[in-house]
């Protein structure tokens, strides 16, 4: 390691603004290099002068330059220890951006960046652990640019103009929405930005933006007091939660008119969503809804039980089977059989507990 250091320390000086561009290069490539490994991480973490360099030449005028900086940062900032130095890393001087929020953010925000998707990935890295998350948003908070700025960009897809589709941002709001303070912004009745983010559940062209953005809601699922609101037709969370899991099949007249007209006469070529992870989130945010009675009677009284039911018919992946089936269960009940009006408020003794999450984990496995 101390060679390491010592020959990165030599290495830093051919990366510093003032070097010529063909040794820049060489030089990121040898980074690059050594970001693939363990032990290549671990000693550039160590090497304030290489991250500050790196952070700096996100936003070099040579776009390969600037790309293989953010290839780098991609690799730093997807090892845990490694993204958590980066997080604590401040720039010594007032040249360049003053942390990686800062130098990430003004990527993704400049509508001519050549590098804002992978600038998006060093972000949903970051983000990626929970233990990260409230330093980041602090860290956006400290930078001044607001969540309201990101969805903004996010939702304007024509908003980069150098071709960055900025998916990643999904990933990005699904991880910062384990933060109390992001999900009280995303469900400020105020703001109406929840109801941005629907149209994205059956966005065809990126099972990333897609599923970050599936994910985001779930983790808003599990804001009980927000439950009537979602489910009220000022947000109508429940059809972009429903169709993606809904097929092609025709109900019976009766039955069709307790769906939501979103899910009525849905065309033969309908598909249901082929990722297994997307389809379990979609679940996993109606059993969160389950979880008041008002709730329950919102979703009986739109059909979810029917399109859950024809759904079980075509789901082959168990753990999808197993929460799917958990929802069904609460739905045919009666509320007398229930007898409770807000199942978070049940109790279960941590030997049950565990013998549950045993029997769910039995079955996945099977």
């Amino acid at each position: 390691m101390g060679s390491n250091i010592k020959e990165l320390n030599e290495v830093a000086i051919f990366l510093r603004s003032d070097s010529r561009i063909d040794v820049k290069k060489i030089s990121l490539q040898y980074v690059l290099g050594l970001t693939g490994t363990d032990e290549g991480r671990k000693a550039l973490s160590a090497v304030p002068e290489i991250i500050g360099s790196l952070l700096k030449l996100t936003a070099s005028d040579n776009t390969s330059v600037a790309k293989d900086a953010c290839l780098a940062l991609i690799n730093l900032s997807a090892d845990e220890s490694c993204s958590k130095t980066l997080l604590n890393f401040k720039c010594p001087d007032k040249e360049g951006p003053s942390d990686i929020i800062v130098a990430v953010l003004s990527q993704i925000l400049d509508a001519e960046s050549a590098v804002a998707d992978p600038s998006c990935i060093i972000l949903s890295n970051l983000t990626r652990y929970r233990a990260n998350v409230e330093q980041v948003v602090q860290l956006m908070e400290a930078s001044g640019v607001p969540v309201d700025r990101i969805v903004t960009v996010f939702t304007n897809q024509t908003y980069n103009k150098k071709g960055a589709n900025l998916h990643y941002l999904g990933p990005v709001f699904s991880n910062l929405s384990q933060s109390p303070t992001v999900r009280r912004y995303l469900l400020d009745r105020e703001r109406c930005v929840i109801q941005r983010f629907l149209p994205f559940t059956e966005y065809e062209a990126s099972v990333v933006r897609r599923g970050g953005i599936v994910g985001a809601l779930r983790n808003c699922c599990f804001d009980v007091d927000s439950h009537e609101w979602l489910l009220s037709p000022a947000v109508d969370i429940l059809p972009h939660l429903l169709l993606p899991l809904a097929g092609p099949e025709e109900f019976p007249d009766d039955e069709m008119e307790k769906l939501p007209p979103d899910l009525q006469y849905l065309p033969e070529s309908k598909a249901r969503e082929v990722d297994a992870d997307i389809r379990c989130m979609l679940l996993e945010a109606l059993t969160q809804l389950c979880a008041t009675r008002a709730a329950r009677e919102i979703m009986r009284n739109s059909g979810v039980y029917l399109i859950l039911r024809e759904y079980h018919k075509w789901e082959t992946d168990r753990k999808a089977l197993l929460v799917c089936e958990d929802i069904v269960n609460i739905l045919i009940r009666t509320e007398d059989e229930i007898g409770e009006d807000n199942l978070k408020n049940v109790e279960v003794p941590p030997d049950l507990s565990e013998k549950f999450q045993k029997m769910d984990e039995d079955f996945i496995k099977d």
